[in-house]
C-alpha cells in the first residue's frame, strides 16, 4: 500500500477519549475524483482500557465540520482487535462525499493508551 502524507487523517494519533482525527482531507487539493479512494486504520500502540473503539468517516461543506455528515462506521472494534500492527477497519470513500473528509473516534470505556494512524489510500486490498 502507497501511503502519501498529505492524505493521512491521523498519524499515530493518541486516542484515549473521543476525539476528531488530528488532520482534516481538503479533496479539492489534488488527486482524482474519479478515482476509488480507501480509508485504511492501522494501530501502532495497543489500546488498554477501554472496552472498544468505533471510527466514523464524516464529510462536511466546511473545515470546521459545523455539520458533519457520517459517511460509515466501523461499528464497535473490541479491544481484543486493536493491537499494533493490526488493521481493523479498511472500507471504501463512497463517491459525492463533501468537499472535507475527517475521521471521528469514539471511545466506549475508560482508555489509558492507544495510537491509530488512518490513511486514504488508492491501492488497497480489502478483506473477502
Amino acid at each position: 500500500m502507497i501511503l502519501d502524507k498529505a492524505l493521512q487523517l491521523s498519524d499515530n494519533q493518541a486516542v484515549t477519549a473521543s476525539a476528531a482525527s488530528t488532520n482534516v482531507i481538503d479533496q479539492l487539493v489534488g488527486g482524482d475524483a474519479y478515482e476509488p479512494v480507501f480509508v485504511v486504520a492501522s494501530v501502532s500502540e495497543d489500546f488498554a482500557g477501554l472496552t472498544s473503539l468505533t471510527i466514523d468517516i464524516q464529510t462536511a461543506d466546511d473545515e470546521n465540520f459545523t455539520t458533519p455528515v457520517t459517511l460509515f462506521s466501523s461499528g464497535a472494534i473490541p479491544a481484543a482487535d486493536l493491537k499494533a500492527g493490526s488493521e481493523p477497519f479498511k472500507a471504501r470513500l463512497p463517491f459525492g462525499t463533501f468537499r472535507y473528509v475527517r475521521a471521528y473516534y469514539t471511545v466506549a470505556g475508560t482508555a489509558t493508551a492507544g495510537k491509530i494512524s488512518l490513511n486514504m489510500t488508492k491501492d488497497v486490498t480489502l478483506d473477502a
